[in-house]
């Protein structure tokens, strides 16, 4: 028998790293077989009981009385809570106290009126779950209400000086004398609208009362520590008494950062009291009604540019629709701010944003957290500016792109040190054959009277980081076990994107093992404490840097028994295959791992990271909030039916930045998947309140339309070819949020399209969502500029 220090090394122990390779989503067979489990398929214990919210019936208004003692008459009934039955803090407000988890008797204070149509009022708890939605559908015959009336459009609230909060305002240069002094002067107005998360998995929470006056809360979040400071505050415990846990969630994109606390406090109060088990699972209608999306965004702009293009001054006032809540407008607000500029010099420009408060759900994260709705804001001034002088919208974006070295500096004082603009856009354009496909396009509308096409590019630069610097750390735990498997807890949580896979990978090149050794845990506040959400696309960047620091800890102490044991200096031994090699021996890791043991070495250890050079000041909105930028561009051809505004992607050609990709595969299908999700935002995703009740009549997918894959014509993505220059993990880059600002390219080629109905310097009042009806608007209206 062999000795195990002597056993060759296999062709297969020599492999390509386990980072970097394309691989299949570690729960990907558990997703297509159906046995991955989610909060609502763990197994009930048995005396478990549900949960329904009952929802206010007015927009505005008064709450002047509940009639519980009927509601408790109902079939099935256990319990009915209100605002009265909370110990602790009645709000799950993430930043500001203003967002109470069910809505309190009106008083003198304007702040205990009933703020949105759906606003929770009651907590209906029964025996089953049709039971407490069938007593909660009464609501509006048991309450007492005095409606008043509403404000439901955000310019309305703007005008009244209505904010949820204060103002922010950001200046570089003298914009008002650059523009006084500039050839030529445009003005305009934008209107982009708001989109439902629509995560497959709705909002769900299931609350556990634990034996020592804790519980324990298995909630579909994208931010644990969050929920259990909110559940502990409601409840008035210490936050060790609360335990939450999420394994997985069916998508989150933002709309379960804070929102999934209203759920999760409702359903670990009910818990507390009653002492038994309580699910809270609200159906998609109620999903709509209660929770937030991302922001509607107004705009109103003035740009001075010359006779070539450049942006010389440029001033936009943002208006956010932040709902009846400050939630994390605030945080959205200042990252549109920051997005304003997006691939542009901007060498004198005044930003002015405001957070309207509306009668109108809270406005919440939703991916890409206010980047898109402040870079569209200029991309719509730069195609502006190119229509008015008659030149191709690519040569007057080149001409304004940041600079390398110089002209590099953002309005909000950060550098711009790994600027990869022009190359990239070099390889898209010469991909795309955009030139000759532009004049394709122009000789198809030159004979269609029609059918027109429409083509258009866009870039991205998108900085990544969360803007306050203290959320940008991450903790992890890494076990290694005698038989050389690996168990692995860190603080992000995994919501179909990869970053357990990502993790695992990592995890798995540091210690040399194959990725088939590690298995990561479900997110757990009893594991991995004071975590910060998976957001901002930091997930790999935050997690994969603490779980790597956890991993390598162990491969030094291994390393040193490898060193005693093989007779080799540690600094000499190399992990891969699953073993240690050195000095011509190869040590299978199990076997290390067992004399480690035996030697009482750790083998588990904590990993921690924080990211560096990060500094912000909220008051002058200065500094460097990012550690590093995201490129990308896209080029995308649509066919528009002018006569009832229908239209097709024909192609889309996207070409993104990604750094040393950990996972292709994974990385490929975050770019496709975020830019037919920013297609859907600009497009078919409509919200429509009603004008005078504010009831959200796009509640359903009835009502309101994500694309699907019949929408997406020829999608070719691809990977830009750029390691990081900042040490991120494995010189990779954050993926999720990004791409989906390619889908800008959609909603412009739109534009050109219409642009093709009318005269040779056609300017379309086209907005977001451009849907069919905004498409034949903006159709009349060109013609009859004509």
């Amino acid at each position: 028998m062999n000795n195990p220090i002597d056993l060759p090394l296999t062709e297969a122990e020599a492999a390509v790293p386990v980072v970097g390779r394309s691989r299949p989503h570690e729960s990907a067979a558990l997703h297509v077989s159906g046995r991955a489990t989610y909060t609502d398929d763990i197994a009930e214990v048995q005396g478990t009981l549900h949960a329904a919210l009952g929802l206010s019936p007015v927009a505005r208004g008064r709450l002047l009385g509940i009639d519980v003692e009927r509601l408790r008459a109902m079939p099935g009934v256990v319990a009915v809570l209100t605002a009265a039955d909370v110990p602790g803090l009645n709000d799950c407000g993430p930043v500001v106290h203003d967002d109470p988890v069910l809505a309190p008797l009106t008083t003198d204070d304007p702040a205990t009126e009933l703020r949105h149509l759906g606003q929770p009022v009651f907590a209906v708890i029964a025996e089953t779950r049709q039971a407490a939605r069938r007593a909660a559908a009464l609501a509006k015959d048991m309450v007492r209400v005095e409606p008043l009336t509403p404000v439901l459009d955000p310019r309305e609230a703007h005008a009244l000086g209505q904010y949820v909060l204060a103002p922010m305002h950001l200046t570089r240069g003298d914009p008002q004398a650059a523009m006084k002094a500039a050839p030529h002067v445009l003005q305009g107005r934008l209107s982009v609208g708001g989109q439902e998360q629509f995560y497959l998995e709705g909002q769900v929470s299931y609350a556990l009362p634990v034996d020592d006056g804790g519980v324990k809360v298995h909630c579909s979040t994208q931010h644990p520590s969050e929920m259990q400071v909110a559940i502990s505050h409601v409840l008035a415990l210490p936050v060790h008494a609360v335990q939450v846990e999420c394994r997985r969630m069916g998508g989150g994109f933002g709309g379960k950062e804070s929102q999934s606390a209203l759920f999760a406090c409702v359903a670990a109060l009910a818990a507390q009291k009653l002492q038994r088990p309580v699910k809270l699972r609200p159906d998609r209608d109620d999903d709509f009604l209660v929770t937030g999306r991302r922001h509607g965004f107004e705009y109103d702009w003035t740009v001075g540019f010359d006779n070539e293009g450049r942006l010389l001054a440029a001033e936009v006032t943002l208006i956010a629709n932040a709902g009846h809540s400050a939630d994390l407008s605030g945080a959205v607000l200042g990252r549109a701010l920051c997005h304003f500029d997006n691939a542009y010099w901007l060498p004198n420009v005044a930003m002015h944003g405001f957070c309207a408060k509306t009668n109108t759900q809270s406005n919440t994260a939703f991916r890409g957290f206010g980047g898109p709705q402040g870079a569209i804001a200029i991309e719509h001034v730069v195609d502006r500016v190119a229509r008015f002088l008659g030149r191709d919208p690519v040569d007057v974006r080149r001409l304004n792109y940041y600079g390398v070295g110089e002209r590099h500096v953002t309005p909000y004082r950060q550098p711009v040190t790994d600027n990869v603009l022009q190359p990239l856009t070099d390889e898209l354009l010469a991909s795309s054959q955009y030139r000759r496909r532009r004049e394709a396009v122009a000789a198809f509308n030159a004979k269609s009277p029609v059918l027109k096409k429409g083509l258009a590019f866009s870039p991205v630069k998108f900085g990544i980081s969360f803007n306050l610097a203290h959320l940008n750390q991450a903790g992890a735990l890494v076990h290694l076990y005698q038989d050389g498997s690996v168990l692995v807890n860190h603080g992000g949580t995994e919501m179909g994107q990869g970053l357990n896979t990502k993790v695992a990978q990592v995890v798995a090149e540091a210690l040399g093992v194959s990725f088939e050794k590690v298995r990561v845990t479900a997110t757990d506040t009893h594991k991995v404490a004071n975590t910060s959400a998976t957001a901002a696309s930091t997930g790999a960047d935050l997690n994969g840097k603490a779980a790597q620091a956890a991993a390598l800890t162990i491969r030094e102490r291994l390393a040193a028994v490898a060193a005693d044991r093989l007779g080799v200096p540690a600094e000499r031994l190399s992990f891969h295959g699953d073993a240690v090699h050195g000095g011509g021996h190869r040590l299978p890791l199990a076997a290390l791992a067992r004399e480690a043991y035996t030697r009482r070495v750790q083998l588990w250890s904590d990993g921690f990271y924080a990211t560096p050079g990060l500094h912000w000041d909220a008051k002058t909105l200065t500094g460097r909030p990012f550690y590093y930028f995201a490129y990308g561009a896209a080029v995308s051809e649509v066919l528009v039916d002018t006569l009832t505004g229908e239209w097709r992607l024909l192609q889309a050609d996207l070409l993104h930045d990604v750094g040393r990709s950990l996972n292709p595969a994974l990385d490929i299908g975050q770019v496709e998947g975020a830019f037919v999700q920013g297609m859907g935002w600009l497009t078919t995703e409509e919200l429509v309140w009603h004008p005078q009740t504010g009831q959200l009549l796009t509640h359903a997918p009835s009502t309101y339309k994500i694309p699907t894959a019949n929408d997406v014509g020829v999608l070719k993505a691809a990977l830009f070819d750029n390691a990081n220059a900042e040490d991120s993990i494995h010189r990779s880059k954050a993926v999720g949020e990004p791409p989906l600002l390619l889908a800008f390219s959609v909603w412009l080629a739109l534009r050109d399209a219409v642009a093709a109905s009318g005269g040779p310097q056609a300017d379309p009042p086209l907005d977001a969502p451009a849907t069919p009806e905004a498409i034949l608007r903006a159709v009349e209206a060109v013609r009859s500029a004509g």
